[in-house]
């Protein structure tokens, strides 16, 4: 039985954080190796991002600007990248879950 009112061991706590940092620096490289597609609904437009958050394209459907005005036009683009953005937000917490649920439990 361990006392619970014993000293924790800094050394121990040391390499755990630094297993911890590595961890998530790991993560991190690859969250910003990824690449996200996404689309509006109806699929006129496109885009790509990358895990940093930059966008590297947007697809406009060629009929799709010959059938809105462009102000309909931009509301498809703008519902296209928060598609996308709320896709990277979603693969990026699934990629970091394992690090955010060990740091709420205790080894």
């Amino acid at each position: 039985m361990t006392d619970p009112y014993a000293a924790p061991d800094v050394d121990d706590l040391l390499a755990q954080v630094r297993r911890q940092t590595e961890q998530v620096r790991r993560i991190q490289r690859s969250v910003e190796a990824m690449e996200v597609k996404a689309a509006s609904r109806q699929n006129e437009v496109t885009v790509t991002l990358r895990g940093d958050g930059r966008f590297t394209s947007v697809d406009i459907d060629p009929r799709a600007i010959r059938e809105y005005d462009a102000r309909t036009v931009s509301e498809i683009v703008l519902e296209a990248v928060n598609a996308g953005l709320q896709k990277l937000a979603e693969a990026s917490s699934a990629k970091f879950a394992t690090v955010i649920e060990a740091a709420r439990t205790p080894e």
